[in-house]
């Protein structure tokens, strides 16, 4: 069985933009709900200073998170006058066309590390 990938992204909201991320990230949640069924959660969220963006994604398995990445691209280049990529780090192991891919979002945003982090040990439970 596939193990789930955890997604979590950093990035500075760029001066005078707020508005627009906030309706952007409205928009990409609305996108994706639509379209990836498979996904487990999909959210974001903005710091208490309103200037930093996180989004924290599950997905079930490589093969989500390479789909995404296929469908999102368009909509994640539109955030790329908003905000600039701080960070992108990821749990689990995902394919290596992933990585490629997640790579190359991270530098159309602005930069920022890609960093893969290997399970060691744990357990997952369903929430109901």
């Amino acid at each position: 069985m596939a193990e789930p990938i955890y997604y979590v992204d950093r990035s500075d909201i760029r001066e005078g933009e707020l508005a627009e991320v906030k309706s952007g990230m409205r928009d990409l949640a609305a996108f994706v709900e639509g379209r990836e069924p498979q996904l487990i959660a999909y959210r974001f969220y903005i710091d208490e200073s309103e200037s930093t963006m996180t989004t924290v994604a599950v997905h079930p398995d490589s093969a989500s998170m390479e789909l995404h990445m296929t469908l999102g691209g368009p909509k994640f280049r539109a955030f790329g006058a908003l905000i600039r990529m701080r960070s992108i780090d990821v749990y689990g192991q995902p394919d290596p066309v992933v990585v490629d891919q997640l790579r190359q979002k991270a530098a159309m945003l602005g930069g920022g590390t890609v960093t893969l982090h290997t399970l060691q040990a744990g357990f997952s439970r369903s929430v109901g």
